[in-house]
């Protein structure tokens, strides 16, 4: 029995507009599951000119795929495709753990990239996705504490809290407000605990700015435009 294809999410950051191409460059490549949301950028203008990544407002397009496809995507982004890519911004691959069996599947029927013999990747990622939820009114607060440790810049999308109300009973936690601001910031791991120690520390749970900090390993990141 074949066994089944490791997936991965690929997460592409671009200027306001930009998406829809990006879309559409995607799925000439074997790229066909998206979920587009909209962003704002949190880097000064004086980082946005130094990365390259062009005005503040965002398209975010998370894209499910097979690690196979997201690697060979990537590789063509940073190599003959380079440039191809509608507006500037960065890409990065993530692995999933799981995936619902029917998305599996649909990915496996529209992709016809094989895995390689070997799956082995670095132990240790060269970048990390740190994923900060923070209090309504907080961000530019958490992000100036984040620079300060390091960070280069964020994206920021809105949300609302969803979860049950005795998790901040039980944790003592007193500003668990409905309305979140959700920051991804893409770090060297080299210098992520120090940007994720120094906002707990600021901005944790138990302060006003209610911030939560998570991170995931980043297998692949390339410059887009």
């Amino acid at each position: 029995m074949k066994k089944p294809e490791q997936m991965a999410l690929i997460m592409s950051i671009v200027e306001r507009g930009s998406g829809s191409k990006l879309v559409k460059l995607y799925r000439k490549n074997q790229i066909s599951t998206h979920l587009r949301c909209e962003g704002q950028g949190t880097a000064t203008s004086e980082i946005l000119d130094i990365l390259g990544l062009g005005g503040s407002e965002k398209d975010i397009i998370l894209s499910i795929t097979t690690r196979a496809a997201a690697r060979v995507l990537l590789d063509k982004l940073d190599d003959e495709l380079r440039g191809a890519a509608p507006g500037r911004g960065i890409a990065f691959t993530m692995p999933l753990t799981a995936i619902s069996g029917l998305v599996a599947a649909y990915i496996n029927l529209k992709t016809k990239v094989e895995s390689e013999a070997s799956e082995a990747m670095e132990n240790q990622p060269k970048n990390s996705m740190i994923l900060v939820t923070v209090n309504q009114g907080y961000t530019e607060t958490v992000m100036e504490t984040a620079r300060k440790a390091g960070a280069r810049g964020g994206t920021i999308i809105r949300g609302r809290w969803a979860g049950d109300e005795s998790f901040a009973q039980s944790s003592g936690i007193t500003t668990l407000q409905e309305e979140k601001e959700l920051i991804f910031i893409v770090a060297p791991t080299e210098i992520r605990n120090r940007i994720m120690d120094a906002v707990s520390k600021a901005h944790g749970l138990r302060t006003e700015a209610g911030a939560m900090v998570t991170s995931i390993g980043v297998e692949q990141l390339v410059r887009l435009g």
